[in-house]
């Protein structure tokens, strides 16, 4: 279990410092939703798509779960099986704090409470119903495609790669996440 915080650390580590997952161009301003309402933002989510990232690589089957807490913050429960649907699970776990001023859209991600730094969180995109969200972060290094069930249809898709678009995202480096069937 050590092994794997420490592992994870050292990833998040080497991806905030390094420059070389940058899919957005910065000179396109980023735009938040409005508001999000985090009670109804909570639960399970499946990762439809993402960038590639060096704390994923290799995960397939990805999920992401969101509590709130008392004091405001978010519990952040990330699983991923390796190589495989029926692969070995990876889970990190974390606290989410929103960034004041921004409603609840742009998250402090923090998976090691030790580390002096927090990963940006940004809400891009968010369905009325919240069955869909759309996520990144000001510099482009990550980005996500999430839904509340494991597959969506090709519109659904078309509508969350527009919102990456619209944020100066590069959709040729966006990977589809493979999910077991619902």
């Amino acid at each position: 279990m050590l092994r794997s915080v420490l592992t994870g650390a050292a990833a998040l580590l080497i991806a905030a410092c390094s420059g070389s997952g940058n899919y957005r161009d910065t000179s396109v301003p980023i735009s938040t939703v409005e508001r999000v309402d985090l009670e109804r933002y909570a639960g399970l989510w499946y990762e439809i798509a993402r960038f590639p990232n060096s704390f994923e690589r290799n995960c397939v089957g990805v999920t992401a779960e969101y509590l709130p807490r008392a004091d405001g913050s978010v519990t952040v429960i990330n699983t991923c099986r390796k190589n495989a649907l029926d692969g070995e699970v990876e889970r990190a776990e974390g606290i989410a704090t929103v960034k004041d001023g921004s409603n609840g859209a742009w998250l402090k991600v923090k998976f090691v409470q030790w580390l002096p730094f927090a990963g940006d969180y940004l809400i891009l995109g968010l369905a009325e119903d919240y069955s869909l969200a759309v996520v990144g972060d000001p510099k482009g290094n990550t980005g996500w495609i999430l839904a509340r069930d494991p597959m969506i249809d090709a519109e659904t898709l078309q509508t969350a790669r527009d919102v990456l678009a619209r944020n100066g995202y590069d959709l040729s480096q966006l990977q589809m996440t493979p999910q077991p069937p619902a």
